[in-house]
């Protein structure tokens, strides 16, 4: 915690709060049970970089950037992990005389004096950001050392294995240490996803990052068995089934953070294969803006969303981020005036305010059953995870007829395709068009690293194939339609400077750092009604949408290309597959 008069002075003179603004915010904090500066980064009135930079200048300290930073384990288990946890402290550089440290506090001198006896060596003090501490001290179980589980192991479990057994070795410490290595690894990497895959000779981990798998670990195979029969016992599931395919659920608590991973095991060939869905609970649902929506279509999906009743649709292909942006709509309509509903397969995220239920079908609570009792429990605003079939069709329909908001989604390429795909359920077209307010299609992209992001120019073959992809449009006539000011607006598009990273320590070599949306926004007015009452083809909707200034995905793509969010390869990738 930065000392009080210290922080005070930070806040006014460099930015500008007055003593009345500082008292307000104080009192907020402690009605939420927050420190003045953690109130102060959580409600984005100061940013978490800039304030412990001033800090670092009003103490006389250097500030490092550890965040994405190579780490040396060596150096970093200098400090023991429970002291640094305790007194939020990294050694991260060391010479012959001397080890660098990272702080919160430059003026906790105990600590300092304490850590100058125990290593014999001075301490050069830095300053850094709870984030990038909280990151670091996840490295000290961010590695496997196999010889020393394979030694440790008692016996070799094979298929023969029985029950009771399997128990017995997946609570044996080398497999435990194993498997929590995997999870906390798999939260350092800032993985999506966990694919554990037995192989004739061993098991593959391969990890999802920014929608990209990578191989990250091989284990052996003698602890198959035993990281499936662990993995099971936290999920809750049987350990002794092999041939049908189990799904479960799991929770952890990692470093103060509530994680909860969703599990699903497959037989296959040389065992079971696992995959588990990493989920950060208590999440802050993201802005429209943080999304990706550009500020045009954002305010369309912001006046449909206001309206009280009829359906919001959001489209694309599994991973494409299409619950997160129903989150995202439910956080700016949640509030304690209205009756938030959902049902959902599986809750992904736990939402307070928002009474959420997850569907059952060995019970017969299915979409259409839940959809229809929620009903009698006075919505206002119901969200259904998806509409699979005629019967959800029918009800969520109704629904938005009869005065809900329904926010949903459905599997199909494009905004203009879910149209005719609504009609196929046998919906009456007058109603599909009727009770439609907007439908958002959507792609996830990486976005380029901020740390190796160098400027470049189009070939003239990448020209060409440019041009042809945008049809009759330029990149010109795109960003004046969405409003976005470009210093290279006016230019040639020969002479247009696009992005891309290099690859650097920060991405793991990869050129991009994180995800964000590119969305295709299909607003429903009475000249499309009419077009839906005719039956007309996805491919006709298209046509009428775009000559009405809709933005596709792939313009979408560009346009954040040619902002230097993403690359143009990487808009193809995610469009043209």
């Amino acid at each position: 915690m930065i000392v009080r008069t210290l922080l005070e002075n930070i806040l006014k003179n460099y930015f500008k709060l007055d003593d009345e603004k500082i008292k307000q915010y104080s009192q907020l904090a402690i009605e939420k049970k927050l420190s003045l500066e953690e109130y102060l980064i959580i409600e984005n009135i100061v940013t978490e970089d800039s304030l412990y930079k001033f800090l670092a200048q009003n103490s006389q300290n250097e500030y490092i950037e550890l965040k994405g930073a190579d780490t040396n384990l060596e150096i970093l288990n200098i400090i023991p992990e429970e002291f640094a946890h305790e007194h939020q402290v990294i050694a991260f550089q060391k010479t012959e005389n001397e080890l660098d440290i990272a702080m919160l506090d430059p003026n906790d001198i105990q600590t300092i004096e304490f850590l100058r006896r125990k290593t014999g060596l001075s301490q050069k003090v830095f300053i850094t950001t709870p984030s990038a501490i909280k990151e670091t001290l996840q490295k000290y179980h961010a590695t496997i050392e196999n010889d020393q589980v394979i030694t440790q192991l008692n016996k070799e479990i094979n298929d023969d294995t029985d029950t009771k057994d399997l128990k017995k070795i997946a609570e044996e410490l080398p497999i435990i240490n194993i498997v929590n290595s995997i999870l906390e690894h798999a939260v350092l990497e800032n993985a999506s996803d966990i694919h554990i895959e037995p192989t004739e000779k061993e098991v593959a981990v391969r990890y999802r990052v920014d929608g990209i798998l990578k191989q990250v670990m091989s284990l052996p195979k003698l602890v198959q068995n035993g990281i499936m029969a662990r993995i099971k016992i936290l999920s809750q599931l049987k350990i002794d089934e092999h041939m049908i395919p189990q799904d479960g659920r799991f929770k952890i608590k990692l470093n103060d953070e509530r994680l909860s991973f969703r599990v699903s095991v497959v037989p296959v060939y040389d065992g079971e294969k696992i995959v588990m869905r990493l989920l950060h609970e208590g999440q802050r649902a993201l802005s429209l803006e943080n999304l990706g929506f550009l500020p045009k279509i954002q305010k369309l999906v912001e006046y449909a969303i206001k309206k009280p009743h009829g359906m919001i649709l959001v489209t694309g292909p599994t991973g494409s981020g299409k619950t997160t942006t129903l989150y995202s709509i439910l956080g700016i309509l949640n509030s304690p005036t209205v009756n938030i509903c959902t049902i959902e397969d599986p809750i992904e995220y736990h939402v307070a305010g928002i009474n959420q239920s997850q569907i059952n079908p060995k019970a017969g609570f299915s979409f259409a059953s839940g959809l229809r009792a929620f009903l009698r429990q006075d919505p206002d605003i119901i969200m259904v995870g998806e509409i699979r079939d005629q019967e959800t069709a029918e009800v969520a329909i109704h629904a938005a007829m009869t005065g809900h908001l329904v926010l949903s989604t459905l599997h199909t390429n494009d905004a203009p395709t879910t149209l005719p795909r609504l009609v196929d359920m046998d919906i009456p077209p007058f109603l599909v068009g009727f009770t439609t307010n907007v439908i958002i299609a959507q792609r996830l992209v990486r976005k380029i690293c901020s740390n190796c992001k160098k400027p470049y120019t189009l070939l003239a073959e990448e020209i060409k194939e440019l041009e042809k992809m945008l049809h009759k449009k330029t990149i010109k006539d795109l960003l004046i339609d969405q409003e976005i000011k470009d210093a290279d607006i006016e230019k040639n598009i020969r002479e247009m400077t696009f992005y891309r990273g290099e690859g650097c320590h920060k991405c793991g070599t990869t050129g991009y750092k994180g995800r964000l949306g590119i969305y295709e926004v299909l607003v429903v007015d009475d000249d499309l009604t009419r077009l839906i009452n005719e039956r007309s083809t996805a491919q006709d909707i298209k046509e009428f949408a775009e000559s009405h200034g809709m933005i596709n995905l792939f313009e979408n793509g560009i346009i954040k290309a040619k902002e230097g969010i993403t690359t143009i390869e990487e808009v193809l990738r995610a469009t043209k597959e």
